[in-house]
């Protein structure tokens, strides 16, 4: 059964001098003969201060340390363990400590966080700086690997540990998901699948490679098919700079990077032609504005769902299904996946029925690390318990209502705030906005949307409900408004909900 490194070793035997990886910031290409060796490099330097197979924390920004220093832990047959580069130095301290690691490979710009991380008495690695090595050491290392004359990880099963990603969250506190090898290349031979990626295809990475989707799906989904990659980190003028110079074919963003795309000015100065398939996921978005981006920017449109916790996978919005079912999340799973929408007592639910969807496949995670009880909370008899609440219409295709965690319960009755976004979205004057509940004496819960406005615009709550009014039901119409200058997001940038409702406070209940 394949391995993570096993692929590497496999691409740099059948097409050595093809391109693997691009970082145009530094003007850096790396055939995937020059990944394989300077990967073995690191992974023998690590090994000379006598660092084993083990949990390894992985802190770097998207540049080519992040990538060496992953697959060299792959090398030494250890478990990756990335860390959000924007945690503060208490989180990352936290994550370390949980997760039992005592070693941290970090790239050169994290130095200072690094460094408080080994007055707390963990072991740190400059990445940066070990590939900067005199030649001669580099020397004596590889011929000490040679010697063995065996390769890396050739013991290793498809089965074992790969990765321990922590999710984002947006509920509260992170858990880590363990993926094993044959998780992760599942779900990324699902999506090279799914997208249509090809050797010779070039996929643009500037979603943080610390985060599920760019990691497992686009980097080893471009990786298992022979495609390479360019990486870099993200704001509209680099992905229109790096799509056109690049001729890249490939790209997944959250809805908040389409939004910010489609606002540049001038966009049809900057070939994007050789796109191929621009792909969107990782947060709810409704119809209009997929179809908003689809006017400025040509080529296939691809919509994913799926969890951490499921490698990510789950179902696909495929380019040939986009129009009247546009906002809606597919009406099937992605290669070799099973979709359902259950009641709770696990039956599958009528058309238009809410229910919580459920996954099964290969790439589901084997567990939360050291959290049995969370882990039985979701995996049950196989399946995934996604906690996400979606109804089926009479075509079977699946439509998001929100979170279970997110609904909001108002004089009894149960009201999703996606519903609410999805409506208050259209709104001309509106940049960003999260619904939410929040507590009420009389009504248990009520309705507080969040806004961030056009700049000049002033919106009042009066403004919002008369927005609403033939839109929404009375009891969906929000009760109260609080305009703000911007809303928390993680670096995947989904809204954290749950720091809204822990610190804001109602007004105009």
């Amino acid at each position: 059964m394949d391995t993570l490194w096993r692929v590497i070793e496999r691409n740099a035997r059948s097409f050595p001098e093809q391109t693997a990886l691009r970082y145009p910031p530094a003007d850096l290409t790396f055939t995937w003969k020059t990944l394989h060796s300077e990967t073995l490099w690191l992974a023998s330097y690590i090994q000379s201060l006598g660092v084993g197979a083990d949990k390894i924390a992985l802190l770097s920004p998207n540049r080519p340390e992040f990538i060496l220093g992953f697959l060299a832990t792959m090398a030494i047959k250890g478990v990756a363990v990335p860390v959000n580069v924007r945690l503060t130095s208490r989180e990352i301290s936290d994550i370390l400590k949980s997760s039992g690691i005592g070693v941290l490979l970090y790239e050169e710009s994290m130095n200072g966080i690094a460094l408080e991380m080994e007055q707390l008495g963990f072991t740190i690695i400059n990445i940066s700086a070990a590939l900067q090595i005199q030649k001669n050491s580099e020397q004596v290392l590889h011929s000490e690997v040679a010697a063995t004359n065996e390769p890396y990880s050739s013991d290793l099963e498809g089965s074992e540990l790969a990765e321990v990603l922590y999710t984002s969250g947006t509920t509260g506190q992170p858990k880590g998901v363990m993926l094993s090898h044959q998780a992760i290349l599942s779900a990324a031979k699902i999506m090279a699948y799914e997208a249509g990626i090809y050797a010779g295809d070039n996929c643009l990475i500037l979603m943080p490679l610390t985060h599920s989707a760019p990691l497992n799906l686009f980097l080893w989904g471009a990786f298992w098919s022979g495609a390479s990659i360019t990486l870099g980190d993200f704001t509209p003028q680099t992905l229109l700079d790096y799509a056109a110079k690049e001729k890249t074919t490939h790209f997944f963003g959250a809805p908040v990077v389409y939004q910010l795309i489609s606002r540049m000015p001038n966009l049809q100065d900057w070939d994007l032609s050789s796109m191929k398939v621009w792909v969107y996921g990782g947060a709810s978005v409704g119809a209009e504005q997929i179809i908003h981006w689809q006017t400025k920017l040509t080529g296939k449109w691809m919509g994913v769902y799926g969890l951490t916790e499921a490698g990510p996978n789950g179902t696909a919005l495929r380019p040939q299904e986009h129009g009247t079912k546009t906002g809606s999340i597919g009406r099937r799973g992605t290669t070799n996946t099973e979709i359902r929408v259950v009641r709770t007592d696990g039956t599958d639910t009528d058309p238009d029925e809410a229910g919580e969807i459920i996954i099964r496949s290969e790439s589901l995670m084997s567990g939360y690390l050291n959290n049995p009880s969370a882990t039985a909370e979701v995996l049950r008899s196989g399946w995934l318990y996604t906690g996400d609440i979606a109804r089926r219409d009479n075509d079977g295709y699946i439509w998001v209502m929100d979170r279970k965690k997110d609904m909001i319960i108002t004089g009894g009755v149960n009201v999703y705030p996606k519903e609410i976004e999805d409506v208050l979205s259209t709104h001309p004057n509106i940049l960003d906005l999260a619904v939410i509940g929040v507590p009420h004496s009389d009504w248990g819960e009520t309705i507080l949307v969040m806004l961030v406005t056009r700049p000049g615009e002033n919106l009042t709550l009066d403004d919002i409900r008369d927005f609403c009014q033939d839109k929404l039901a009375d009891y969906k119409i929000p009760r109260s408004l609080s305009i703000v200058d911007a809303l928390p997001r993680n670096a995947s940038g989904k809204i954290l909900k749950h720091v809204l409702r822990a610190e804001h406070r109602p007004i105009n209940v």
